[in-house]
């Protein structure tokens, strides 16, 4: 089996979507991600078409909670249930649940991407100068190839999401683009 990188298999990793937004920087976060629910809907389903395996990397907020359906359920109970409806996880999804910023800080991430045979991951989700900043610095010394589309990625403080994206595409040869660049039918 090859070693992470050596396969130009793809997954798609929502990072922080499934979210009650009822936590600090809400106000800041929650119109950056108004807009990115429907480009993020439009690649999520584009790529269960293509059979390229999604994954949803969230945090427990502090429950410590493993099972994925008490978070989804949670947020779709709050006020802004509208934001986490048109990208909720289907059956097929898979689940990993982070407590820290990245997704690979002592979650089963590195395994279930060996165990995938992915060689790239898709990042997507919130927030662009935290969490999927710091989860494409982790996926870069894991060897992996990262992309991120710009338009599908919400940010707080936008100067920040810039500069954060810079250093992906900089420091970590990160592909950054456009959602409807994305070409799952390379990524299987």
């Amino acid at each position: 089996m090859p070693g992470p990188g050596e396969t130009d298999r793809g997954a798609l990793v929502v990072i922080d979507m499934i979210n009650t937004y009822d936590h600090e920087d809400a106000e800041l976060l929650t119109p950056a991600a108004e807009r990115v629910v429907p480009v993020l809907a439009d690649l999520i389903g584009r790529a269960r078409d293509a059979g390229v395996p999604v994954i949803y990397a969230n945090d427990n907020f502090g429950l410590w909670r493993s099972h994925h359906g008490e978070l989804v359920e949670s947020a779709l109970s709050r006020p802004h249930a509208g934001l986490v409806e048109p990208i909720r996880p289907d059956d097929a999804s898979l689940f990993v649940v982070k407590a820290r910023h990245s997704i690979f800080y002592d979650t089963p991430m590195s395994y279930l991407l060996w165990h995938l045979d992915v060689g790239t991951v898709i990042l997507t989700g919130q927030v662009t100068e935290q969490c999927v900043l710091y989860s494409a610095l982790d996926a870069h010394i894991r060897h992996l190839e990262v992309t991120v589309p710009r338009d599908a990625v919400a940010s707080i403080h936008p100067h920040l999401a810039e500069a954060a994206l810079e250093m992906m595409e900089r420091n970590m040869g990160a592909r950054i683009l456009l959602a409807k660049e994305v070409d799952f039918q390379d990524a299987r």
